[in-house]
């Protein structure tokens, strides 16, 4: 007679148990809160994951200079500056992880300080409407923020120093000036690719349940709003 009483008591009480998750699950409803604190959270994992191996020798030379001074650095290389123009942006992408790895503090404290007139709005608009938001707000503050930490760089690998090296060659035959600001473009650069890496992560976190590590992130991008 017990044998047949439990399985009976368990099939009554697991439909119960489901019913009370399920009413859990179904009584929250998203708030500002929870939805600002969550974007916040998401946009600070997309910046701590730094932007390694963003910055390659050819994407220096693709992003960085401008079309003239690209085709300038290729005739250089022709008339035999190739080890001197390679180790200069060899330096230079190393330069650029380093501005990278030390701008994560920045960019964190950007997004802690965010103010928001309308998360839940951005939480239902998908896509990478938070890193937009990120990029509107606060963008160029961010720029501004990473040029002194470039700058910081770019002398202690005396990159502007191997730069007029380089192009003394060019401005000697062809009579031009490269009065190129490396920090400000670098800068540029690295924010850009720091904006990439947290557009990666809000995708993800967005698409996969696997990338919402914490109960926050499980609780507000779990569904559709």
């Amino acid at each position: 007679m017990k044998k047949l009483i439990l399985p009976i008591l368990v099939s009554l009480m697991l439909p119960a148990a489901f019913s009370c998750g399920s009413a859990s699950k179904l009584g929250y409803t998203l708030n500002e809160a929870d939805a600002t604190s969550a974007i916040r959270e998401m946009l600070s994992l997309g910046a701590e994951g730094g932007a390694n191996g963003a910055f390659t020798k050819d994407a220096i030379m693709a992003q960085l200079f401008p079309e003239s001074v690209r085709k300038t650095l290729n005739t250089l290389q022709q008339l035999g500056l190739t080890n001197e123009i390679d180790r200069f942006t060899t330096t230079l992408a190393t330069a650029s992880e380093r501005t990278a790895q030390k701008s994560i503090p920045i960019f964190v404290t950007a997004i802690n300080n965010m103010r928001f007139s309308d998360a839940i709005r951005i939480i239902k608009n998908g896509g990478t409407s938070a890193t937009d938001y990120l990029r509107s707000s606060v963008g160029s503050q961010l720029r501004t923020s990473i040029t002194p930490v470039m700058r910081q760089m770019l002398d202690e690998y005396k990159l502007n120093e191997q730069w007029s090296k380089i192009v003394k060659p060019a401005e000697t035959i062809g009579n031009v000036k490269f009065n190129l600001d490396l920090s400000n473009l670098m800068a540029g650069m690295v924010s850009e690719a720091m904006f990439r890496k947290i557009e990666e992560k809000e995708i993800d976190v967005r698409q996969h349940a696997a990338a919402r590590t914490t109960s926050l992130l499980q609780k507000v991008f779990s569904r559709s709003w």
